[in-house]
């Protein structure tokens, strides 16, 4: 920006000298050609009152040796006698002309400037007045105004500029600290405030911009409050159904079990409920680890169900640009579909794919499949009687990273569910290609 604002100022500032310096550089030369005639005109002037008195040879070149020209043999008398005094250069057909025609007449050669004078007296007396400077006293002066002029110009054109990057300073440093406050606030950094500064336009963004982060910090806060409150809430009926457990002896040990993991679970959601958000961007995991984990949570119920399941590819670490605990609520939410929506005995498979730049979770089984997966993956949206937000848990995760959330057929003829990260930033698209998408959208 500040480039652009300093050939702006060279443009304007340079097409306004350029308005005034030509028309002077014009005036200039037209002047010092006008000084420099103006006083042939009045050397030659000057030589009229003594033709007027005499045409005497010694008395007229007395009179012309008196003259500024005349001292340097750039005057001559052509008499109308034929006689001539002084050094005469003019052609003799240039001096018969101005017999002719009585009125001055001037021309320039390459070396010298010549002026004819014609005076008359009466009918029978006549006389021109030769006068001769070099071509050079034309144009004396006017390449030191030029180069004056030039300075003047240059001095303006740079001023200006000067002037212009400043203020494109000012506003440029403004715009790069809002910019780079809102991309920390996208990567997640909540505690991230500005000192509005710049122009007046840029310090009302700026206190807007503060206001924005405190609100959105305000909503957080609210929902982790109100997440937490929801979570603590299931304690009271956990305990009951503990209680309960007790009671039933020795049998009741599974079931125990199981609801001891389900106690954890809720004491992990109210913990990361009450913590302030993390900053997004920074959080890894090794996808292999993750997937274990849950798939040998989940295998006891599969081995309960008579399910056949398979673990691919999670042999080796494979790096996953999201936090564990996030990854495995949505292999849990995944998993929970499968179990939620297939008919018992249905087989299921977990694979672990990593790409150039991708890592993928395709989780595959062998139930019904989804009909509409468009509706599957809208927010709130089950035809299955659940809440219809695991697939929107696991889309947002997906596209936090710049990946995506497909739904395709597994071979089984059942439903599979492809995960994609990200792992590799993504390329910036050109200005008018994300235009031409976002037109092909609409």
């Amino acid at each position: 920006m500040r480039r652009t604002l300093a050939l702006l100022a060279v443009a304007s500032t340079s097409m306004v000298t350029l308005a005034f310096l030509i028309p002077l550089a014009l005036v200039v030369k037209e002047t010092a050609y006008d000084r420099a005639t103006g006083d042939a005109q009045r050397q030659a002037s000057a030589l009229v009152p003594v033709l007027v008195i005499t045409w005497e040879h010694d008395k007229l070149m007395l009179a012309i040796r008196q003259t500024d020209l005349g001292a340097q043999d750039r005057i001559a008398v052509h008499l109308g006698n034929g006689t001539k005094v002084g050094n005469a250069r003019a052609p003799q057909a240039e001096v018969d002309k101005a017999f002719a025609r009585a009125r001055s007449d001037d021309w320039v050669t390459k070396d010298d400037y010549y002026l004819l004078r014609p005076v008359t007296f009466d009918r029978d007396r006549m006389a021109v007045i030769e006068v001769r400077m070099q071509a050079s006293e034309l144009s004396r002066g006017v390449a030191p105004s030029w180069a004056v002029l030039t300075g003047v110009a240059s001095v303006l054109v740079l001023g200006s500029v000067f002037v212009g990057d400043r203020l494109g300073a000012r506003l440029v440093l403004a715009t790069q600290r809002l910019g780079e406050a809102a991309t920390r606030l996208g990567k997640g950094d909540l505690s991230v405030r500005i000192q509005p500064a710049g122009p007046h336009e840029l310090v009302k963004v700026g206190a807007a911009f503060n206001r924005m982060a405190d609100r959105v910090n305000q909503l957080l806060s609210a929902e982790r409050e109100m997440a937490a409150d929801l979570s603590h809430r299931l304690r009271t009926p956990l305990t009951a159904l503990r209680l309960t457990l007790d009671h039933l002896g020795p049998g009741a040990e599974p079931s125990k079990a199981a609801l001891g993991r389900l106690e954890h679970e809720v004491d992990a959601i109210i913990s990361a409920a009450r913590q302030p958000s993390r900053t997004v961007g920074f959080a890894h995991c090794d996808a292999a680890e993750v997937l274990r984990t849950r798939v040998a949570f989940w295998s006891a119920l599969a081995e309960d169900q008579h399910r056949a399941w398979e673990l691919i590819g999670a042999s080796e670490p494979v790096p996953a640009p999201v936090a564990a605990t996030e990854l495995s609520a949505v292999i849990d939410a995944l998993l929970g579909n499968v179990f939620r929506h297939t008919p018992e005995g249905s087989a299921f498979t977990v694979t672990l794919h990593q790409g150039s730049g991708m890592v993928g979770i395709l989780v595959a089984d062998a139930g019904h499949g989804i009909p509409d997966p468009e509706i599957a993956l809208e927010r709130g949206a089950s035809g299955s009687g659940s809440t219809g937000l695991g697939l929107d848990i696991a889309r947002r995760l997906a596209e936090s990273t710049g990946g995506s959330l497909r739904i395709r057929t597994s071979s089984w003829g059942g439903a599979q569910i492809q995960l994609w990260l990200r792992t590799a930033e993504q390329p910036q698209s050109p200005p008018n290609e994300r235009r031409l998408v976002r037109r092909k959208r609409a």
